[in-house]
């Protein structure tokens, strides 16, 4: 198995068919998106602020077992220890992994696993990157990480709750947490990139 993930993988042109699925989430909040296999963890993380519907205001970091790619930040960072995601892309970090893992905002501490769950032959009739399917509404930017975010919806859900009110202002706007708008989602990669 191992020596087909890696020839797969390192097919010119290959297009990965990835899960990204925010972890802790109940129910399942998850994203799919098919990528070239060259795109850059920079431009993957673009991606995944696209279709999860995030502004990209905050820090973030993918990792593979114990490799770190992000932006290096020299006052913290050793030297080598976060890899340049500007200059790496998808399936090098990869390499014989089928999984990875990004955190976005480390202080709401949104992780996410993402899987490479097919290899397809590269169409050109397809505009990468894609967004193909997805579940449930992604969780405001600030609320507080996962628990943050039950708390917000159990807020807004319930006119009685004494957040209610403070809750609807704060989002400005009506609150369904099983949306999920492939339109929507697309048309957010198209401006986002």
């Amino acid at each position: 198995m191992a020596t087909t993930v890696r020839k797969l993988l390192k097919q010119p042109g290959a297009t990965l068919q990835l899960h990204i699925e925010l972890r802790g989430s109940k129910p399942k909040i998850w994203r799919r998106v098919l990528v070239p296999e060259t795109i850059t963890l920079a431009k993957l993380h673009a991606v995944i602020q696209a279709v999860f519907g995030w502004s990209g205001g905050h820090l973030h970091e993918f990792n593979v077992g114990e490799e770190r790619f992000g932006t290096p930040d020299p006052e913290y960072d050793e030297p080598g220890s976060v890899h340049n995601e500007r200059t790496t892309r998808l399936a090098s970090a990869l390499g014989m992994a089928r999984t990875m893992g990004y955190i976005y905002d480390f202080g709401d501490n949104w992780q996410h696993r993402i899987k490479v769950e097919k290899t397809l032959m590269p169409d050109p009739a397809l505009q990468l990157p894609l967004c193909v399917g997805g579940a449930n509404a992604t969780p405001p930017d600030d609320c507080g990480g996962i628990y943050g975010y039950y708390d917000f919806v159990q807020a807004i859900s319930d006119p009685n709750h004494p957040e209610h009110a403070d809750m609807t202002e704060w989002i400005g706007r009506p609150w369904d947490p099983a949306a999920f708008d492939l339109d929507s989602a697309n048309l957010r990669l198209t401006n986002f990139l």
